[in-house]
């Protein structure tokens, strides 16, 4: 038996989804320049995965542009098209260790990365949103500077393994998940549970924050809502399709 998911997995669709999330990024301001990267598997193992080719815009990414990759070959960064060394290290290791992670979602969206530079980054559950990741979400309180040796790679996947969510200190957030409509939904909502956060802490008066057993409660109640990342993704898709549907090529 094969580990391959070529029967299961449209790529096709895989493809389209994916580019979806580029330029859906690049209109919600989560793009940094021609940098961060988000990738997606093909294969039950992970080895095999798609991933946004080196120093190329999200507003501009289509489903043909996404590079097929392999965790395992040694050669991949001595070729013309090598992809970005730090997008390697991040992507390349977390689908060569953590198989479950079928989507990998990394960027440095600002209020998610503002959070990241506190002292104390943790995401309090003062809200429902904040609250979605109340025991969700793993801290990596160690920055390594950009993230392109092997070593630091290792060290990302190990904390991938813990949570799908993880919040690295100094860097940004990456996030994992079965499907591309999962992996954005999570994002979109962990941008907006920082901002949230932030504007409380702004206001400089004593938070209101949810007990242990509240949050908890909370974050298992948005179980009966993964409907609606698909919903959701669903729409932002049409208004692509209705503006500019170059994304599907």
């Amino acid at each position: 038996m094969t580990n391959d998911l070529h029967i299961s997995v449209d790529e096709t669709a895989l493809r389209i989804d994916l580019a979806a999330a580029f330029r859906l990024a690049a209109r919600f301001g989560w793009h940094e320049s021609v940098g961060n990267h988000f990738s997606a598997a093909l294969s039950a193992d992970g080895r095999r995965f798609l991933m946004n080719p080196k120093w190329w815009h999200f507003a501009t990414i289509r489903a043909s542009d996404l590079q097929v990759l392999d965790a395992n070959d040694p050669d991949v960064m001595t070729r013309a098209d090598a992809p970005d060394p730090s997008a390697w290290c991040i992507h390349g290791n977390a689908h060569r260790r953590v198989p479950s992670a079928k989507v990998i979602v990394h960027c440095h969206p600002i209020a998610a990365t503002t959070l990241s530079t506190l002292a104390d980054p943790r995401l309090l559950p003062i809200d429902q949103n904040t609250a979605r990741f109340f025991g969700r979400m793993v801290i990596d309180p160690e920055c390594g500077g950009i993230a392109d040796q092997e070593e630091e790679g290792i060290r990302i996947a190990s904390m991938l393994a813990k949570a799908p969510t993880l919040l690295m200190a100094n860097h940004g957030v990456t996030v994992t998940a079965q499907t591309v409509a999962e992996a954005f939904e999570s994002l979109y909502f962990f941008e907006k549970a920082a901002d949230t956060l932030l504007r409380a802490y702004a206001t400089g008066r004593p938070l209101s924050i949810m007990s242990d057993e509240i949050a908890t409660l909370t974050a298992e109640g948005w179980d009966a809502y993964r409907g609606a990342s698909f919903a959701h993704f669903a729409y932002l898709k049409s208004v692509l399709d209705a503006e500019d549907p170059s994304y599907r090529d």
